[in-house]
């Protein structure tokens, strides 16, 4: 499923019109300017109950080899986005 089609979706479900669920998509995963984008970047969580928490972790500079090469390279340090699912949808999936 693809964000237009959850937006028809979420028009169908909610009684919305498909440009206003199309809107309401966009707001919330829109990676620039969606609500989950802006509380990551501002190193927030973001947990819906039952469905699951978004979050950041943060991982360490290291050293690592170039496979074409063998040599020995630095890898930065980095900040990335994680989703750990709630119990209920783990539930809902495992059936």
């Amino acid at each position: 499923m693809n964000k237009s089609e959850l937006a028809v979706k979420l028009a169908k479900k909610a009684g919305l019109t498909q440009a206003k669920a199309a809107e309401v998509v966009d707001a919330i995963f829109n990676a620039n300017k969606g609500i989950i984008a802006v509380e990551l970047d501002a190193d927030r969580k973001v947990t819906v109950p039952g469905f699951g928490t978004f979050a950041t972790r943060k991982r360490k500079a290291r050293e690592g080899r170039n496979p074409a090469t063998g040599k020995p390279i630095k890898i930065p340090a980095r900040k990335y986005a994680t989703f750990k699912p709630g119990k209920t949808l783990k539930d809902k999936v495992a059936k």
